[in-house]
């Protein structure tokens, strides 16, 4: 795509089109939200998206991986569930101290991620599957820790809830609090293991084709299984920041937001058939989908279940727009002049 009348020729690489669609869709849900609103538009107001939000954040950095592999993990939600359910019980009635329960919070997303991932690689049990047996488990899991909602009275855990960092910008002085630190780390470490790590050079062939991957000597199997524990442990980061949050533990947190998230990865650009997406898109479309919610809480008037039905209809048209675009690209592929050295180019890059 070329546009000539910028003076030199600036050429948009296909590939950040869909990037580039969804940044469109943030700001101008952004500006409509600015034109409707009288004190929408504000750096605190902001924040408040990655605020708020946090957890899916981080959940959705996590399942990138597994859907540019091709794959799905439905467990998400009921893991953030698990691990509040079981932190809480460990701190609060049984007296254990943060050191020793967020690290066993994080093993067992974890340990989830790591049955998901031998169903799948070594078993060949479809992702949907796995996954939802997972959800399941999960589930149930937190119902056998209580029935009912376990409060946390933790200091630490108060703590962190409570505690909130200033900017040092802003009339009053913005801020944020330990759930966007924890967004930002991830974020940060989400970008550089899918860009610049021989890993996420092997999860992005995996998704463009499999078969080529195990051709060129790439460790298909074990990348597998490990987009899996890495969507594990991302939950179970998520769960961790979502009980630091709401100082609480519930078997219903979290329900539904497995397909939030997809809904985030796939408005973010992330094809869901694999091998072409990017976690700075993930991350704007956790922003699309936090404005949607903030854009119907300040209508005021409007059921909060339109959320679903406009994020519904969303996501068939970011599925609609990709399956344009992937014809678009496989017919370039093919048929293009330069069709075999841009594969060549493909296949040495991945394995770089």
């Amino acid at each position: 795509m070329t546009f000539p009348h910028l003076g030199a020729h600036f050429r948009l690489n296909t590939r950040f089109l869909p990037i580039t669609v969804t940044l469109g869709l943030f700001l101008a849900m952004f500006g409509a939200g600015a034109l409707l609103f009288d004190n929408f538009i504000g750096l605190q107001n902001f924040l408040y998206l990655l605020i708020n939000n946090a957890p899916l954040g981080i959940t959705a950095i996590g399942m990138t991986f597994v859907i540019v592999t091709g794959g799905i993990d439905l467990s998400v939600g009921s893991v953030i569930a698990l691990v509040g359910m079981v932190s809480a019980a460990l701190l609060e009635q049984h007296g254990w101290s943060p050191g020793l329960v967020i690290p066993l919070s994080l093993a067992i997303g974890t340990a989830i991620g790591l049955l998901h991932g031998f169903l799948i690689q070594y078993f060949d049990v479809q992702p949907f599957i796995a996954t939802l047996a997972g959800q399941f488990l999960a589930r149930g899991l937190c119902y056998v820790v209580s029935i009912g909602r376990i409060d946390i009275r933790n200091e630490t855990y108060a703590t962190l809830s409570n505690h909130h960092f200033e900017l040092p910008f802003g009339d009053p002085p913005a801020w944020i609090n330990f759930n966007v630190l924890l967004l930002l780390v991830v974020f940060a470490a989400g970008i550089y293991l899918a860009h610049y790590t021989r890993f996420g050079r092997t999860v992005y062939a995996i998704g463009g084709s499999e078969q080529s991957a195990m051709l060129m000597g790439l460790p298909v199997a074990g990348t597998k299984v490990l987009v899996y524990v890495l969507s594990g442990f991302c939950a179970a980061l998520a769960g961790v920041a979502w009980s630091i949050s709401s100082v609480s533990g519930w078997g219903l947190t979290a329900k539904g937001l497995e397909m939030d998230a997809v809904t985030a990865v796939v408005v973010g650009g992330t094809l869901l058939t694999g091998g072409l997406g990017y976690v700075a898109g993930t991350f704007l479309g956790m922003l699309v989908v936090a404005t949607i919610l903030v854009l119907i809480d300040f209508q005021g008037d409007i059921s909060t279940w339109w959320v679903k039905i406009v994020m519904g209809i969303l996501l068939l048209i970011f599925c609609l727009f990709q399956k344009v675009f992937e014809r678009k690209q496989s017919t370039r592929t093919v048929s293009g002049p330069h069709a075999p050295a841009r594969a060549a180019a493909r296949a040495s890059k991945a394995v770089g």
